[in-house]
Order: C-alpha cells, then sequence, then structure tokens
C-alpha cells in the first residue's frame, strides 16, 4: 500500500504547468471506436481512470499506446461488443462505450460500472437516451445488453444535465439517421471538447455548451489527431492549495474561463488572482474570509470536484461558512477526516457548517474518494507537523504524480509503500 507523506507549513511557490482534462479525455479515447484508422491524442494524463480505458480499449481490439502524454490507437480491428467485467468495475467513465460501441456494432454489453463511493450515480438517463435512438435494451445475470440495427435520430430530453448522459448520446447520435436534439444537456467545457473532437471527425454537431445540442447523423467518421484541454479540477485544486498555504504560483496551460465560478470565490475570500492568455499567477497573503453560502452546481456554476477542496480552504478562514452539496449526495466523508486535523465542521443534511481556526494539526488520515484524498493532501500542506494521507489510489485517479506536482512548488512530500 501506498501513502503520502507530507510537512506542513510551508507556502507553495513556484511554476507549474496543468495536465490535459482527465474528465475530457476518456469520451474521447471512447470515441475513438467510432472510426477506423490511427488517432492520436495529446496532453493525455498518466492516470489511473485513463490506464483502465486504455486496457479497455485494447480488449475491445484497438492497438494503444501512451508515452509521453500522447495516446496513439488503432482502431480498425475493433470488433468486440462486450465490455469487460473486471474492467468495468473499476471505473465508472467505462460507461461512455455505451454510446459509441452501439453506434459502431449494433450492439454492446455492459455491467455497472465502478469508480468513487460519492453517494447515488444512476445511468438511467443514459438507458433513456439510447433507448430513444432506437436501442432495444436486454438485462440479464447483472449485464446489460444494448442492440440496435440502425440508431435514429430523436428530440431528448433530460431531466438532469447530466454531463455522461450529454455525452453518451452524443457519441451515439453522430451516427444515427437524422437529426438528434438533446435538451437540457450539460453544459461542461468538457462536452465542448467532446464536440470539437467529434467535428474534427467529419461529425455535424453544435450547440456544445448551451441548454440544446444538436446532432446531425453522418455515414462515417475519420480519425484525427487532436490535444485535450486542460484540466479545470487540477488547476482549480492547486489554486485553493494556494490560498490555503498562503503561497504564491503560476499555472501555466490553463483556461480561467472554465474556472470563473472558483475565481471569483476565491477572490471575494482575498486571494490575489491575475489571469494572461492561459497564465494564471495565484497569490495569498492572509488568512481567507468565510463565505456566507455557496452552493455546487453544474457548470457554470461552482464545481462539485472542488467541493472538498474548498472546504480545506475554509476551515482555515476567518468567520463561519456553509457549503451545501446540490449534485452527489454521500460526498462529505472528508468532513470526519479534517476534524482528525483539527477543522471544525457540522454536516446538517446537505450542507456542511465550517467554523473557521487558526491552524490544523498533522494527523494520519485516509483518502476516501478522488476529490477528498485531494483537500486532505491541502490539509496536510497548511497543518502544523505531520501528515500522513492513506488509500492515495482515489488521488491517482485523477491527479498525474500529485506529489511532484507540489514538490515543484516547494512542498515537502513523499510516496511511501509501507
Amino acid at each position: 500500500m501506498e501513502t503520502f507523506t507530507i510537512e506542513g507549513g510551508r507556502p507553495l511557490s513556484g511554476s507549474l504547468r496543468i495536465h490535459g482534462a482527465k474528465n475530457a479525455a476518456l469520451p474521447i479515447l471512447a470515441a475513438s471506436v467510432l472510426a477506423d484508422g490511427q488517432f492520436h491524442i495529446y496532453d493525455v494524463p498518466h492516470l489511473k481512470d485513463i490506464d483502465v480505458m486504455l486496457q479497455i480499449l485494447t480488449n475491445l481490439g484497438a492497438t494503444v499506446s501512451h508515452v509521453d502524454g500522447c495516446v496513439s490507437l488503432e482502431t480498425t480491428s475493433v470488433s468486440v461488443s462486450q465490455v469487460p467485467e473486471d474492467l468495468m468495475g473499476q471505473m465508472r467513465s467505462s460507461i461512455f462505450l455505451m454510446g459509441p460501441l452501439l453506434a459502431r456494432l449494433g450492439e454492446v454489453t455492459i455491467t455497472l460500472p465502478g469508480g468513487c463511493a460519492i453517494g447515488e450515480r444512476r445511468i438511467d438517463l443514459h438507458l433513456a437516451g439510447l433507448t430513444a435512438l432506437g436501442a432495444k435494451i436486454e438485462e440479464a445475470e447483472g449485464y446489460i445488453t444494448f442492440r440496435a440495427k440502425k440508431l435514429r435520430g430523436t428530440n431528448i430530453f433530460l431531466s438532469f444535465p447530466s454531463v455522461g448522459a450529454t455525452e453518451n448520446i452524443m457519441m451515439a447520435a453522430v451516427l444515427a439517421k437524422g437529426t438528434t436534439r438533446i435538451c437540457n444537456a450539460a453544459h461542461e467545457p468538457e462536452i465542448v471538447d467532446l464536440q470539437n473532437f467529434l467535428n474534427a471527425m467529419g461529425a455535424k454537431i453544435r450547440g456544445a455548451g448551451t441548454d440544446t445540442i444538436e446532432i446531425d447523423g453522418v455515414e462515417r467518421l475519420r480519425s484525427v489527431s487532436y490535444r485535450v484541454i486542460p484540466d479545470r479540477i487540477v488547476a482549480g485544486t492547486h489554486l485553493l492549495a494556494v490560498g490555503t498555504t498562503q503561497g504564491h504560483i503560476q499555472l501555466s496551460n490553463t483556461i480561467p474561463e472554465h474556472l470563473t465560478a472558483v475565481i471569483q470565490i476565491a477572490k471575494s475570500c482575498g486571494v490575489e488572482i491575475k489571469n494572461r492568455h492561459d497564465i494564471m499567477e495565484i497569490k495569498s497573503t492572509m488568512r481567507p474570509r468565510a463565505i456566507d453560502r455557496i452552493i455546487t452546481s453544474p457548470f457554470p456554476g461552482f464545481p462539485t470536484d472542488l467541493q472538498a477542496q474548498l472546504m480545506v480552504f475554509l476551515s482555515l478562514a476567518r468567520g463561519t461558512s456553509v457549503v451545501k452539496e446540490t449534485v452527489f449526495d454521500g460526498r462529505f466523508k472528508h468532513v470526519n477526516e479534517l476534524a482528525r486535523m483539527g477543522a471544525t465542521i457540522h454536516v446538517d443534511m446537505g450542507s456542511a457548517i465550517i467554523r473557521g481556526i487558526g491552524k490544523l494539526t498533522g494527523a494520519c488520515v485516509e483518502a476516501t474518494d478522488l476529490r477528498a484524498g485531494a483537500a486532505l493532501v491541502i490539509a496536510g500542506l497548511a497543518a502544523e507537523g505531520k501528515t500522513q494521507v492513506e488509500q492515495i489510489h482515489h488521488i491517482d485517479r485523477g491527479y498525474e504524480r500529485l506529489e511532484s506536482q507540489l514538490t515543484q512548488l516547494g512542498a515537502e512530500m513523499a510516496r511511501l509503500s509501507i
């Protein structure tokens, strides 16, 4: 088992390039099975979730390599329609293969996906969307099989703007006959990136980033080279880490417009932020001010994937703050771990009331999920003394060698095997 050890109390300083977005790369890699040929996808981080996706693609018949951030894919031999159960159970994002495999092969078989235990994450919107496009669904002995001789465009309304459902429907609809309209679509930047990738392949999609996405089906797509957008959650994590440790850093390869809600909140708490092209300069010289109330919500609101990191930031603020989680239930598991470090947080239904304190103290804590793990690392950076973070395999799902990123910024942190 591997752990992080952190000697806290050192402000972050220096510069760092943000790697490509995991949540953009995964659906893009899945979409590659929609066409035959050689793909080159650049700025793909080396993460456990990416490794699982590449293993799945290999099992489906693709030839795969991942060197220096570039994934090379030869997809001509993709012919297997069943996603391996053991790999499906390791990563929720394996569901992104439902739409493209159904569109390419006319059928796909999956089991229920795995991933972080952060509450209920149903796939009913995915199933309803693919059914509306003409798929027939059979469930037996834990497997779900979708079949469709030919998908047909239609109007689809999502009862919730689900990112995954929006992307799965987009990927299925690009080869459907006729036009598909997704209403109440999710707005996230990763959806815009998927649209840009699919359009580069020859798809006809418009409206990503708005409430309505329209897809005119085409007969075939082609292989392309493409670069993934920067990871806004990684950038936001470092932004909040600087605010928590009262440091001064420069982040390159960022898109500040993807972090508008986070930047506004950080600034209101006293963090200085300057944007220049893809460079974000972040400086903090004092304890943050508290926030009366912040509510997580789909983009462009404050992202649920930064809620835990924000909570650490606010645990050292002057005053009391309230954070309400509206996207996932069960996403306050880090609260008990932060309490071990001295944080004063009370959870009432879907809200956390955070009373700011003067300092955190190092402790042995456990990462219960990906973003909770990142939050505990930030807490360790700011705490007095030594912090040990266990179960860091969760963190490795979303941050490429986080300890290397942070030591580059002056943190005293190491990965140990115990």
